[in-house]
């Protein structure tokens, strides 16, 4: 799985370029028809989206390229998972998080519950990727929480790619910085840069 701009024409593009590479060899990405269709909501929408599938022309093995605004595994917009955390952070309960974003509060609470179980490698992942990008930054400041620290980090994260790369819509760039896992249930977050 591989994470790439929301634009399926420029994916498309950069796909038959050969400017994307294997995340595992670094080989050369060719087209290799699409993943299955998935329902994907946010503000109470639905929409289908098929994420292109592509071939390492080194290694062969394929790779979903999954859109910068979903994360692996999961139903929502990672716009709606964002303001979730955001609104969490701020203070914000499950049930009014959830009335905000149209979302069922259980959903949320799995969300928060996920992220929180999680936080404290989320916050050295992405203050890794965060001090990668730009050695300049100075310390995290504690903001309260690991919750709220990892939020922070991911911030900074964030804010760094922008300068180095340029900007990303939404939370793309915090789809990029933990490769779509941001609330998966795999062991361990990505590797840092």
């Amino acid at each position: 799985m591989l994470i790439v701009e929301s634009d399926r024409a420029a994916v498309e593009q950069s796909l038959f370029a050969g400017e994307l590479h294997c995340p595992n060899c670094r080989g050369e990405l060719r087209p290799w028809s699409s993943a299955r269709t998935r329902a994907v909501r946010d503000q109470g929408r639905e929409t289908a989206l098929t994420p292109r599938r592509s071939r390492c022309s080194s290694c062969r093995k394929t790779h979903v390229l999954l859109p910068d605004t979903t994360l692996l595994r999961r139903r929502d917009a990672l716009a709606s998972i964002g303001a979730a955390l955001l609104a969490k952070a701020a203070g914000e309960g499950r049930r009014r998080i959830g009335a905000a974003l149209l979302v069922h509060p259980d959903t949320v609470r799995g969300w928060l519950r996920r992220f929180a179980l999680r936080a404290e490698r989320w916050r050295a992942h992405c203050w890794a990727w965060a001090h990668a990008l730009d050695a300049s930054l100075p310390a995290i400041e504690p903001a309260g929480s690991a919750f709220a620290d990892a939020l922070s980090a991911i911030g900074l994260a964030v804010s760094a790619a922008t300068r180095r790369f340029g900007p990303r819509p939404g939370w793309g760039w915090v789809a990029v910085v933990t490769a779509g896992g941001l609330l998966a249930n795999t062991s361990s977050p990505s590797p840092a840069p």
